[in-house]
Formats: structure tokens, C-alpha cells, sequence
């Protein structure tokens, strides 16, 4: 009889756990559910394949589309499933993924309902705050079934956001104008993740109140605005030309005071723990402005 138990007990350790399913609800408010934590990821927005390396995901992707170049070795080696104008739904297919992260405000959202008629789970990610970025780990750790990695991410960015937000959220206010592009003119609204950024450094953007969220606008309303201080971002590693533009106006606060700074852009304008890096930048640029004060 125990010769017996000792056999059953053998065959239950022999028999490898299963895989518990997985339901989530994506930032479209739809319900994802997957029978097992995923194995091969596509991804299908920039941000989305850096969050996937952060959550600790990185092993699991199969796919990403162009731009996808962080982290550099790994990402930029992933086989290519789209533009930025359109995914090639056959080439996503091909790989074979058991889930597929999109994002909500891309060009390409048109193309999501093909992937659900063809059974791919979709997940929709349109992180907008800095509490969203945390959370947006988290969920992708319980999709990819690599949780303990990523909340220790989520946690590592939320401290990093608080000790930002102590040292400088109280300090004496600072208006600023970030801008993306120069032709039109081109900035971001109070509900952009950059306007969050701008108050964790105590800064106020001087359009936060128009209703577009990556809104144009003209150099009369950026004078009427009168920044303290000029962010520009541009398309690159270098700082744009047309940032130094802005000092033929010589009564503007941002050039009378030699206010006009540069970030590059993947450091605010993708919604990933990078931006910290970029909000760190932007603080101390700030803090540059406020000295000038004196």
C-alpha cells in the first residue's frame, strides 16, 4: 500500500504544473483573456516594445514594428511587422503570436479588427499619465506571465517619480512651452503625459488649455503666452535649428533670458520609463530658469 502512495506521489511531481489563464482589461476597455500567460509577443507601437523589455517580456517577442529600437541590440533585431502607417497583417500572422499589443491612438488601429477575426488576442495600450506607465508594466508582466520583473520595474518608477515630484513639484512655478516641431508650430495639451512631466518639475504649460492633445499653434499665441522657458524636442539625438529661431523675438522670457533648452525626444515622448530620464532633464532645466530669476 505505501509502495502505492509513494508511486502516486512520484507521478504527481512528474506531471508539470499548468499554466494558469490570464484575463486582463486593456486601456479600450475590452476584456483580454488567454488560456496561459503569452509565449510570442507582437508588438506594434515603439513605447510598447520598450514596456515589453522593461516588464521583462523581452524573450517573448517575436515582432515589432519600425522605431522599435530600445533596448538597441534586442529590439532592433526583432523581425519587422509594419510602418508606421500600416501593419502587415500577414507578416504578423506568419509569426505565429498568442497575443498582440497595439496601440490605441496609432494610424493603424483601423487594421486591429482584422487580427481579432483571425483569433489573435489584442491588447490595447494607450498609457496618458505617469501612474499609467507603472500600471501598463504590471499588466504586461501578468500577460507575459513575468510579473516579478515587472512590478519590481513598476515600483523602481514609481519611487523615481516620487523623489522627483518631493525635490521639485513645490517649487516656485515656471511657464514653459514645449515644442515637438517647428513647421507649424507644434506643442501639447494640459491632459499630454509632457504637461504631467512639466508639474512633477513645477513647471506650467502655457497651452494647457486647449482642447487638441498634440495641438499646433502660431508664434503670435506663443508671445501672448510669454514662456519663461522653451523645451524643443525635434526628430533627433541633436538639438533642432530651429529651436535658436525663437531669439530674433528679444522681448520673449524664454530668449531674454536664455531659456531655450533641448530634450531629446524618445526621453518624453515615448511613454516609458524613460521619461523619468527625460523629466530629470527637465527639472534641472527648471531649476536653470529659476536661478536666472535672481
Amino acid at each position: 500500500m505505501m509502495r502505492l502512495v509513494w508511486l502516486l506521489i512520484g507521478l504527481l511531481l512528474a506531471v508539470p504544473p499548468a499554466r494558469a489563464a490570464v484575463s486582463v482589461t486593456d486601456d479600450a476597455g475590452r476584456r483580454v483573456v488567454l488560456p496561459a500567460p503569452a509565449q510570442r509577443i507582437v508588438s506594434l507601437a515603439p513605447h510598447v516594445t520598450e514596456l515589453l523589455y522593461a516588464a521583462g517580456a523581452g524573450a517573448k517577442l517575436v515582432g515589432a514594428v519600425e522605431y522599435s529600437d530600445f533596448p538597441p541590440a534586442e529590439a532592433q533585431a526583432l523581425p519587422r511587422v509594419g510602418s508606421s502607417s500600416a501593419v502587415d497583417i500577414e507578416a504578423v500572422a506568419a509569426l505565429k503570436p498568442d497575443l498582440v499589443i497595439a496601440w490605441q491612438s496609432s494610424t493603424r488601429a483601423a487594421q486591429y479588427g482584422q487580427l481579432d477575426r483571425l483569433g489573435i488576442p489584442v491588447f490595447v495600450s494607450e498609457p496618458r499619465s505617469l501612474d499609467d506607465i507603472p500600471r501598463t508594466l504590471e499588466l504586461l508582466g501578468r500577460l507575459a506571465g513575468t510579473s516579478q520583473v515587472a512590478e519590481a520595474a513598476a515600483l523602481d518608477f514609481r519611487t523615481r517619480r516620487d523623489r522627483l515630484a518631493a525635490r521639485y513639484a513645490s517649487r516656485p512655478p515656471v511657464g514653459v512651452f514645449y515644442q515637438i516641431w517647428d513647421r507649424p508650430p507644434m506643442t501639447v495639451n494640459g491632459e499630454h503625459l509632457i504637461s504631467a512631466v512639466m508639474a512633477l518639475c513645477g513647471g506650467r504649460n502655457v497651452f494647457a488649455d486647449l482642447a487638441i492633445l498634440a495641438p499646433t499653434v502660431t508664434e503670435e499665441a506663443v508671445l501672448a503666452a510669454a514662456p519663461e522657458v522653451i523645451v524643443a524636442s525635434g526628430m533627433a539625438d541633436s538639438r533642432p535649428e530651429w529651436l535658436d529661431a525663437w531669439r530674433r523675438w528679444r522681448s520673449l522670457p524664454a530668449v531674454a533670458r536664455d531659456n531655450l533648452y533641448f530634450i531629446p525626444p524618445e526621453r518624453l515622448q515615448r511613454n516609458t520609463p524613460r521619461v523619468l530620464d527625460g523629466a530629470a532633464q527637465m527639472c534641472e532645466q527648471l531649476e536653470q530658469a529659476r536661478a536666472k530669476r535672481r
